[in-house]
């Protein structure tokens, strides 16, 4: 197989054909392995095996990591499901809507992509008016705030689209409450209303889950618009998943598109599917596309210019995917870091960036220049 920067590392061949875990030698596994664990993704991969009765046909001595990737999933997944029901607890009472995100999306709506997931914290989604309160109670029930520096309140509060992240003091557990899914300082601007709107509600009242174009557009915006890319493959299967979820109905492709221009986001959205496309091409010509090409045709009228476009396919597909120490290239750092930079660029006007650059160079600076007690 090939495994050369740029190249689907064997991990994405894994996961688009995830019967070949059955034909790999142990040589292979050690590179998947770790590959899998660096995207952290091992869980996803022992879970595809015990779905498709492939674990008894794969190498004995890689059983026993997967099977305790899936174990540590399934820990995950019941600490995920009862930070839910806390916030929940909590927030009823002085929130009219609260907007699971992500990770916390996925499980309570048992979507595809919960399958086998790690997760770090817990994102929801409160309208901005009620956002003072939310804090208040949320400050008031054990929570409390992480980013303790003055800058670095002034830059959630002020310009970001959270609050600085939340840790519940005697579980440790984190909490980011949004309210939009984008910087306020950044070049789009998806309007958090029509997204709190069109949510869906879930049985436990008041709890609610994106629509399933905006569940799409938000993990587009989050990758392309507002992350870091670099390894951040996760992210591009979880959209991957959802598509093949969301395909069933036949007007979410185009309610897709248009909800997307609607909400400022058809660049982040045509970024998704041009490197979905790339990274899950069909299995065999007969099958059809993860991305229907009357759909993509569709999405190439917000493309950017091909000299931009040709630089951020080249830097993407370099950073996209995990690379363990020993893979590590000049060529992998520089996209890299080209794509952080751009993250930042896209996030604060220039003056604003440049201000809070020099401010964080010297915070740094100073922190290195204290005498360790």
């Amino acid at each position: 197989m090939d495994y050369r920067p740029g190249s689907k590392s064997l991990l994405v061949q894994v996961l688009r054909q995830p019967e070949q875990m059955t034909s790999l030698d142990l040589a292979d596994w050690d590179l998947l392995v770790r590959q899998a664990r660096s995207a952290r993704l091992l869980g996803r991969l022992g879970c595809q095996a015990e779905q498709l009765g492939l674990m008894d046909r794969i190498a004995q001595p890689v059983r026993p990591h997967l099977q305790a990737a899936i174990r540590v999933a399934e820990k995950h997944r019941s600490t995920m499901q009862w930070e839910i029901q806390q916030v929940r607890r909590v927030l009823a009472p002085v929130c009219q809507r609260i907007v699971l995100l992500k990770g916390a999306a996925y499980v309570a709506g048992q979507l595809p992509p919960a399958l086998g997931r790690l997760f770090s914290d817990l994102d929801i989604l409160v309208p901005k008016a009620e956002l003072a309160q939310v804090e208040q109670t949320l400050l008031s029930a054990g929570w409390q705030p992480i980013k303790l520096h003055p800058y670095d309140q002034r830059y959630y509060r002020a310009w970001m689209h959270e609050l600085p992240p939340l840790e519940h003091r005697t579980r440790h557990t984190t909490l980011d409450v949004h309210h939009s899914i984008l910087p306020e300082t950044g070049r789009l601007h998806p309007d958090p209303q029509l997204l709190l709107a069109d949510a869906r509600p879930l049985p436990e009242k008041p709890l609610y889950l994106l629509s399933p174009a905006d569940m799409l557009l938000h993990s587009a915006a989050h990758l392309f618009q507002d992350g870091e890319i670099g390894g951040a493959l996760r992210d591009l299967v979880d959209m991957a998943d959802l598509l093949r979820h969301f395909d069933a109905d036949p007007q979410f492709w185009w309610s897709l598109l248009a909800r997307a221009r609607q909400l400022e986001l058809a660049r982040p959205l045509w970024y998704a599917l041009a490197h979905l496309r790339w990274c899950f091409p069909p299995q065999k010509p007969d099958l059809p596309a993860l991305v229907p090409a009357d759909v993509f045709r569709q999405a190439r009228a917000d493309q950017p210019p091909w000299p931009i476009r040709t630089l951020m396919h080249f830097l993407i597909r370099r950073a996209i995917q995990p690379e363990l120490p020993e893979q590590t290239t000049w060529l992998g750092q520089t996209a890299r870091w080209l794509l952080y930079v751009r993250s930042h660029w896209l996030r604060m006007p220039p003056r604003l960036l440049a201000s809070h650059l020099v401010h964080k160079a010297l915070r740094r600076w100073r922190q290195e220049e204290e005498p360790t007690p």
